[in-house]
């Protein structure tokens, strides 16, 4: 059998304030191309398949579409809710949809009832874990003091051992496949991925998963191994600079009659690039060697002497894809404390000092201008002490 293992999509996610939904419908068509070209036989989709819980309209077409595209491919579909996702909204119809070949595992009532998927060498059972909250979970998951989300964990393996022993008990040959959404410890995180700690551990131990031939994960950005049957594929395409250097991938799995055979990682193409730029403005806007951003996502740290004005508007007439603009000034220290930068200052000193930093040094008409205002607000705070005083 094989298996295309992918996770991650954020479906209407914004990048900066970009929407993304014509590069996450694009990259969705490749997966289908890989399901096609690979003969995949089931596609596995552990969690976040949208970034909010209530998704617009517009991302709900994205996600049916890629679903679409992948059955028309010759795939099964089995996929998990992330903690991004709103389980009830994702589950809804699950049992229509199944019907139809996409298998949504949402609630913790499914996670001892597999997915089977049938091969020449028989059974495979294909489990789900969708993202557990602890607090919410706990008692459902018959672990009322839990706190943790390696004892959540704990707790819903269990349930996947027993009724995986059951079936292995009647069928030798049943294989197993594990979808999770977690962070594992030992992983690394992109800094694109909402934290999953709400007042516990949010980290578990690759040990939790050991009994099933090959551990699907989502969570974290960056396609990664944990051990040769725990993996995480990344997400399809990056969601921060961050993630500028990291190929995306999804993986191919195959077992036979023993169980995993390989995982191969399929490269995914990059559908828009992203840049990170230093320079000051007119060295951006003019330097040849930066020809090659000029279509991809671009993030610019400007280092001119003075604030440039309009430089958003400037960068986007080159860099159509200019999201991001920070000013730093070629002497600044921004490990200085601010308490350091205005010990010993007096007021008039303390805002021209910030003038200066946010923008240029201060003309004499506004040093006028901010004498006036200093003065107006010590007059004021003398008679609002008088009043008390009389009081």
């Amino acid at each position: 059998m094989k298996i295309l293992h992918t996770s991650d999509w954020h479906i209407g996610r914004t990048f900066h304030g970009v929407d993304l939904l014509a590069d996450q419908a694009s990259v969705l068509s490749t997966i289908a191309e890989f399901v096609r070209e690979h003969s995949v036989d089931v596609v596995v989709v552990p969690g976040d398949i949208y970034d909010r819980s209530i998704p617009s309209s517009d991302a709900v077409t994205v996600c049916n579409r890629g679903f679409e595209a992948i059955r028309d491919a010759g795939a099964v579909i089995v996929a998990t809710s992330g903690n991004h996702d709103s389980a009830v909204r994702l589950g809804a119809g699950a049992s229509f949809a199944a019907a139809g070949g996409l298998h949504l595992i949402t609630r913790v009532g499914q996670i001892n009832s597999p997915v089977i998927v049938e091969d020449q060498f028989g059974p495979v059972a294909f489990y789900g874990i969708p993202y557990l909250e602890p607090e919410i979970t706990r008692v459902e998951l018959e672990v009322p003091r839990a706190r943790s989300h390696s004892e959540i964990l704990g707790a819903a393996m269990a349930r996947v051992r027993a009724d995986l022993a059951v079936r292995q008990e009647s069928s030798p040959n049943t294989r197993s496949v594990l979808l999770a959404h977690a962070f594992v410890v030992g992983a690394e995180a992109t800094g694109s991925e909402r934290s999953i700690s709400v007042g516990g551990v949010e980290t578990v131990s690759a040990s939790e998963f050991e009994g099933v031939d090959y551990v699907a994960l989502g969570h974290l950005h960056s396609p990664q191994m944990l051990t040769d049957r725990v993996w995480y594929s990344g997400s399809p395409l990056p969601y921060s600079f961050g993630e500028r250097s990291h190929g995306k991938a999804t993986l191919l799995i195959e077992l036979d009659a023993s169980g995993l055979v390989s995982v191969q990682r399929l490269e995914l193409p990059s559908v828009r690039g992203l840049r990170q730029l230093t320079g000051t403005l007119e060295t951006l806007l003019s330097s040849a060697d930066l020809a090659d951003a000029e279509d991809c996502y671009v993030s610019a740290l400007l280092t001119d002497p003075v604030r440039p004005i309009d430089a958003m508007r400037l960068l986007q007439g080159r860099f159509p894809f200019a999201v991001h603009l920070e000013w730093q000034r070629p002497e600044d220290n921004s490990e200085l404390k601010y308490r350091d930068a205005v010990r010993g200052r007096s007021d008039m000193e303390i805002a021209q000092g910030f003038v200066t930093a946010v923008r240029s040094d201060p003309s004499e008409s506004e040093i006028k201008l901010m004498e006036a205002a200093l003065s107006m607000a010590e007059r004021a705070e003398e008679a609002t002490a008088e009043l008390g005083v009389t009081a």
